[in-house]
């Protein structure tokens, strides 16, 4: 049996769920911006939102879901769900943000 967690391990998975939601909607911005021809985005970038959303969400699951058969506390089946999903977030964010704003 997993030890309970504490105040330490929830405050870790709100930060990872709070930095989640940061870079998520980052992300957004830039792409929407990029549709508006705002922000230099890549050609094939409509194609790539769609297309890396399904495995990033099988991962999740499937951490989610070994974690719990292995009878990990909520915080921890929480924290291995969302890690495949921040770094698909993080990784967006960190590259569109290079590409810096159309100025043209």
């Amino acid at each position: 049996m997993p030890r309970p967690a504490t105040l330490i391990d929830l405050w870790h998975t709100t930060l990872q769920m709070s930095l989640l939601a940061v870079e998520t909607h980052a992300v957004m911005t830039m792409r929407i911006m990029g549709m508006a021809g705002l922000w230099n985005v890549g050609k094939s970038e409509n194609t790539r939102m769609v297309h890396e959303k399904p495995p990033a969400l099988m991962k999740s699951a499937m951490n989610a879901v070994s974690a719990s058969m292995n009878g990990a506390r909520p915080d921890q089946i929480m924290n291995t769900s969302i890690r495949p999903l921040r770094a698909k977030t993080r990784s967006n964010s960190n590259r569109l943000a290079k590409r810096g704003p159309k100025f043209n």
